[in-house]
């Protein structure tokens, strides 16, 4: 197993705290090995014991035709009485009433406690109306592209970060495509099944969706529309131009189940003169680039707004809340916060004319504050300031610690 402290140090940093830990995200992204990673470092760095640890994995059929109690029952018949134990309970989601089996075994005995979930049952909404108070959500995201330089490096040897910043957004970085060496062929056959499994098992089945073919029109219009403003009605307008009729709040139904499965990001536009968020065009962004591919096919031509997505979610790593900027005569790709910080960010493949140029860093220094502003891109030698504007090749970014 291959340990990515990004998640471990935070999660450990609350072991035996009074507070159940949630680790949520899309299928495959990492979230059981990161279970697996903290009971060997209990083990290990806590010196707790083999037989303080409870681990049950509820997509397995051991617990198919188990109810909440017949499993609460099961549970409370392996904790220690005479000292605390450690309890993880991997895909929690699974079980019907998992909510009440949580919430009783943190109530009535000396656990801590350790869950992973999905699916729309796991959403942040859902958890704190039945944790209310009594839990520490840690979002789980596949691998930044200092993560995927970790695992690649284990199996062969790695390129400069500017070339391989080139695989990277052809591969992706789900955690299971990069423990050997697969071609690209097998690395999209494994995100494809990923995709599939997400689709069929948390949105169709759970929804008991019957028209799966305009679900799946719905997915292939917005993974081919990353980085692009967008709304339910533009969806709506563009399958009746194809002869489909599909109103407007089904769409919004199905790119609410398409978040809630974590396939999906929205991003918000904010007004940055109004400063107040902005309900119509908003832009999504896919949970790994590879989805894109996996589904549609590689394209050079989208690589541009791959770049944009890849950026986009390693602020969210990071812990910042994003936005797109507004201005009064156009927009900034990102306005990330996070507590007292804010960055802006404008993400270009290349420049290589002044047009491009003057349009990048024009809407920057619209900006009149002291909140660092960059320009990110591909080109060879990027680098400097721009009237206090950094410019910054994408690869150095993402592996720059603090920006």
């Amino acid at each position: 197993m291959i340990d990515r402290p990004m998640y471990t140090d935070k999660i450990m940093a609350y072991v035996d705290a009074p507070f159940i830990k949630i680790l949520t995200g899309i299928r495959r992204c990492g979230k059981s090995t990161i279970l697996k990673i903290i009971m060997e470092k209990l083990k290990k760095e806590r010196n707790v014991a083999e037989d303080q640890i409870i681990s049950c994995r509820f997509d397995s059929m051991e617990y198919d035709d188990m109810t909440s109690k017949e499993i609460y029952d099961t549970l409370k018949s392996r904790l220690l009485s005479d000292r605390k134990t450690y309890v993880f309970l991997d895909e929690v989601q699974e079980i019907d009433g998992w909510e009440k089996l949580v919430n009783s075994l943190a109530s009535d005995f000396d656990v801590d406690l350790y869950i992973t979930g999905s699916n729309s049952r796991m959403t942040s909404s859902e958890i704190s109306t039945y944790l209310t108070g009594r839990y520490i959500s840690f979002r789980i995201f596949t691998l930044s592209f200092a993560e995927y330089l970790t695992f690649k490096s284990k199996y062969t040897r790695i390129g400069s970060p500017k070339e391989e910043l080139v695989n990277y957004i052809r591969l992706g970085g789900f955690p299971a495509t990069h423990l050997q060496a697969y071609s690209q062929d097998e690395i999209y056959t494994i995100v494809r099944d990923i995709y599939n499994s997400t689709v069929f098992s948390d949105i169709v089945r759970r929804n008991q969706i019957k028209k799966i073919d305009q679900l799946e029109r719905v997915v292939k219009y917005t993974f081919n529309n990353v980085g692009n403003t967008f709304s339910a009605k533009s969806i709506s307008n563009f399958l009746k131009s194809e002869h489909r009729t599909l109103d407007n709040e089904t769409v919004y139904r199905y790119l609410e189940k398409l978040e809630k499965a974590y396939l999906l990001h929205r991003c918000s536009r904010y007004d940055l003169h109004g400063k107040e968020l902005l309900k119509t065009q908003e832009k999504f962004y896919l949970a790994d680039v590879s989805l894109r591919y996996s589904v549609l096919g590689y394209t050079a031509d989208s690589i541009a707004s791959s770049l944009e997505n890849i950026v986009y979610l390693e602020l969210c790593r990071r812990g910042f809340s994003v936005n797109i900027g507004k201005t009064k005569d156009g927009e900034i790709d990102f306005v990330a916060t996070r507590q007292n910080e804010k960055v802006y960010i404008q993400v270009t493949q290349e420049i290589n004319n002044e047009k491009t140029e003057k349009r990048e860093y024009d809407r920057l220094l619209e900006i009149h504050d002291n909140y660092p502003k960059y320009v990110l891109t591909t080109n060879e030698f990027a680098g400097g300031n721009y009237e206090g504007i950094k410019t910054m090749h994408i690869a150095d970014f993402l592996l720059c610690p603090q920006w």
